[in-house]
């Protein structure tokens, strides 16, 4: 029922698209356009589906806000590891995934990949600071890898199932520990190698309830929370202490 609804609705917004561009359109929705993140937030996943007119290839993008990042390598010193080196990126996205129809092949051309950052090898993050080549790389694929492993970047383009040749859909699993802010869902159509229709659409990550309370006093009061945070936890540990010596 849910997806003959979808279906009706993306056939009558291809319609409005085309009465008002002439070129052939992409259209695309999610489920929900905001991710509420609650006390029990265990990650969950957002429906996106669309459609598209004619041939071609559907690229969708989900990339996070960008933020600036350290990442820093393990040395061992005296038989005992220790943070060595490191070295600070920009324009960091705290997540990014690739959605396609299609495999990633020649029908995409590295100018397009470039052009709109399709692809991990091609996302603007940039070193702060005077950084060899070599360092560069070794530190910016360790980056690379440690935001897959907590599942914040794909780790390949996810595939999105095609029905009846038009029609797209695909899920995308935001982790528990997601970074808040607006998302930007950046849909591509891709025609003989170029882009020929695009679509954005925003996608809100944010924290309520208590977790909100408790998220805005670290951020604007971050002294006081510190303190306070101290004191609970010097008081829990002196109330555990005095039940201990009572057994």
């Amino acid at each position: 029922m849910v997806t003959g609804i979808f279906a009706a609705w993306l056939i009558m917004s291809a319609g409005a698209t085309r009465a008002q561009s002439e070129d052939p359109p992409v259209v695309v929705d999610l489920s929900k356009d905001f991710v509420a993140i609650t006390a029990g937030f265990t990650g969950t996943e957002v429906l996106l589906f669309g459609t598209f007119e004619g041939k071609g290839q559907v690229i969708v993008i989900v990339e996070g806000p960008a933020n600036n990042a350290t990442i820093r390598m393990k040395e061992r010193v005296a038989g005992i590891w220790v943070n060595g080196s490191e070295v600070s990126f920009e324009h960091v996205p705290a997540f990014y995934q690739i959605l396609a129809t299609e495999e990633l092949g020649d029908w995409l051309p590295q100018s397009l990949r470039e052009e709109y950052h399709i692809g991990l090898d091609h996302l603007n993050i940039r070193p702060l600071g005077d950084v060899s080549p070599g360092d560069k790389k070794m530190f910016r694929d360790a980056l690379i890898r440690n935001k897959q492993e907590a599942g914040h970047y794909g780790r390949g383009p996810g595939k999105m199932r095609l029905v009846g040749g038009r029609l797209f859909r695909s899920t995308v699993f935001f982790p528990a520990d997601v970074q808040v802010g607006v998302y930007s869902i950046r849909t591509f159509l891709i025609q003989d190698q170029k882009v020929v229709s695009t679509q954005v659409l925003p996608l809100a990550i944010n924290k309520t309830g208590m977790e909100a309370e408790l998220y805005r006093a670290a951020h604007q009061h971050s002294a006081l929370y510190g303190l306070a945070a101290i004191v609970i936890a010097v008081l829990a540990g002196l109330g555990g202490n005095m039940l201990f010596r009572r057994n």
